[in-house]
């Protein structure tokens, strides 16, 4: 309990020595630890980041036991880990100083009010969906999320562009080179176009179905990747989501699902206590009236 109070003391007596540079150094730094929380969620580094906290753990542990052959081993690997990262992440690295070096001061300080990019991802995705459903031009796009994809990237033709509704149409064109294998959006970005996938071994999907759609089933097994397929017979939308198949989706619906599946927004409850208040006064009235009835 002392330690705490002394704690505060500490913080009370340093707070009359900040200056207007040490606030901005701290906002700067939080910044900073933001962008990074942000650029690992949404790369699916969820995993590299838990290992380099371990790797962070031991290091301190092994030094607090005065084990120094694994300490200096430890030491090395996060020397080099640390260029390997900046290596791995380079295009997350770039995209992101390109987006911080395009963006006004007031944009950058008015986080809330920016449009997420998988917002308009999704938007763009749809507008296709529903030009190629109309058109019946078949179409396989997987929306990776934390599973990676890179093996089955590998397979098809590298392209790392925006997502567009003008993009997608033209890669699924019936005479293009890339039309037949599948699109992996990676990082709200096209990673690869022509991509094969592993079909499902599923013995119980329905006869009528093709190739396209057993692809997109089969990913969907392998992975907690979202699927979105049309048909080339039909025109019909389907989702695939571990291993389920959904179909015949209107252009809303799938808006819909793929906002729930791939951008879930936390409703945030606020409490009014003026309406509060007015609904306690409305159930104390109610009450008195049933009382008297």
């Amino acid at each position: 309990m002392n330690t705490i109070i002394d704690f505060f003391k500490d913080v009370a007596s340093m707070l009359p020595t900040i200056k207007l540079m040490d606030i901005i150094d701290i906002l700067l730094v939080a910044f900073v630890i933001y962008t990074i929380i942000i650029m690992i969620q949404t790369t699916g580094a969820a995993r590299i980041a838990k290992s380099i906290i371990i790797i962070l753990a031991l290091f301190l542990l092994t030094e607090i036991l005065n084990m120094y052959l694994m300490n200096y081993l430890l030491s090395r690997i996060l020397e080099i880990g640390l260029i390997a990262l900046v290596v791995m992440f380079q295009p997350e690295l770039r995209r992101m100083l390109e987006k911080l070096g395009s963006k006004s001061l007031r944009e950058i300080l008015n986080m809330k009010g920016e449009q997420r990019e998988i917002d308009r991802v999704i938007t763009q995705t749809v507008a296709a969906c529903e030009a190629m459903s109309k058109s019946r031009t078949g179409a396989l796009i997987v929306f990776e999320r934390s599973d990676s994809t890179i093996d089955y990237q590998k397979s098809g033709t590298v392209l790392d562009a925006q997502v567009s509704t003008e993009l997608l149409r033209n890669i699924f064109f019936t005479k293009a080179a890339l039309h037949d294998g599948a699109v992996i959006i990676r990082n709200e970005r096209v990673a690869a176009a022509g991509c094969v996938l592993p079909l499902s071994k599923n013995r119980n999907i329905s006869s009528d179905l093709g190739t396209r759609h057993r692809a997109g089933i089969g990913m969907s097994e392998v992975s907690d990747a979202v699927v979105v397929i049309v048909s080339e017979e039909s025109g019909t939308i389907s989702v695939a989501i571990g291993g389920m198949l959904k179909r015949h989706l209107a252009p809303q619906t799938l808006e819909k699902l793929l906002l729930n599946e791939l951008a879930p927004k936390t409703e945030k409850k606020t409490y009014n206590p003026m309406k509060l208040l007015q609904r306690k006064r409305n159930k104390h009235e109610k009450d008195e009236t049933d009382a008297e009835t």
